[in-house]
């Protein structure tokens, strides 16, 4: 495995141009409701908007990071956040650039945000995801993408769109790497899931990364891959000593710095790379 690795990264390239976006609706559908008084003071409390604190967003749009040579391979990014605002670079930008690497796509998901005040926060973005989707497959041959390995990667706030646009009826992913998502266990007691909430018997393929320190997240992905195992889903878990929430691709000399390379093993596992 580590030799294909080390010829993997050897044959990939860094990207070829410089990203292209893209609006993903003509009129978005809907704009995010105003942001109430409780959730200014909560947004506020993160610090100011800035290059990895994008917020405010109504128009989404996805930005593509095509590789030099790629696999065929598509991966589209959905940093979190909370449904406040997007760490933009950090579970953003920066991933896209490490999928270009391995050959692969990268699509930033630059989703509707704030919804934290609709009654479905999540609504919204997993709309512009599958919005995404379509768009990626679509476009697939122009791209040298398989319309058929398109992946979905999801932080926090874009874990929870992952597993929803991965879950629930519609467009879906072809494969998910949530990276210390969750939302799905009932509040009070997280041995259960939350009412109305089922595991599809089709549910596409799923890397879990989480750190043991992260409060109930860990809870959240060892849940969910049970429930993968249970019903004979292809699943991946990892969960490390140390590291928190939000490390994304930051270095935090931790072993949870090591997820980029266990996701690339196993996607390569998986026979995306082919």
């Amino acid at each position: 495995m580590l030799r294909l690795l080390i010829m993997l990264f050897a044959a990939a390239g860094a990207v070829s141009a410089e990203p292209i976006t893209l609006k993903l609706f003509d009129t978005p559908p809907a704009k995010p409701a105003p942001v109430s008084e409780k959730t200014a003071k909560l947004i506020a409390s993160y610090g100011k908007p800035g290059p990895n604190h994008v917020m405010d967003v109504s128009e989404p749009t996805m930005t593509v990071y095509r590789a030099e040579k790629p696999n065929g391979v598509c991966v589209i990014v959905a940093p979190g956040g909370g449904y406040m605002f997007m760490s933009y670079q950090t579970e953003g930008s920066q991933v896209c650039e490490w999928l270009n690497t391995i050959g692969v796509t990268g699509v930033l998901l630059k989703y509707r945000v704030p919804t934290r005040d609709e009654r479905e926060p999540f609504a919204m973005p997993v709309e512009d995801a599958r919005q995404a989707m379509k768009i990626v497959r679509q476009r697939a041959a122009e791209w040298k993408i398989d319309p058929k390995r398109v992946g979905l990667l999801g932080f926090s706030a874009g874990g929870n769109l992952l597993g929803h646009a991965a879950w629930d009826a519609g467009e879906r992913p072809d494969f998910g790497i949530m990276i210390y998502g969750g939302g799905f266990l009932d509040y009070n007691d997280k041995t259960k899931f939350k009412s109305g909430f089922t595991m599809p018997k089709d549910a596409p393929p799923m890397f879990f990364a989480v750190a043991h320190d992260d409060k109930s997240n860990p809870e959240e992905a060892t849940r969910l891959y049970l429930e993968y195992k249970r019903l004979g889903l292809p699943a991946e878990l990892h969960v490390y000593s140390r590291g928190g929430h939000g490390f994304g691709m930051r270095k935090t000399g931790h072993p949870i710095d090591g997820w980029p390379q266990r996701a690339a093993e196993w996607m390569m596992s998986m026979g995306y790379f082919q």
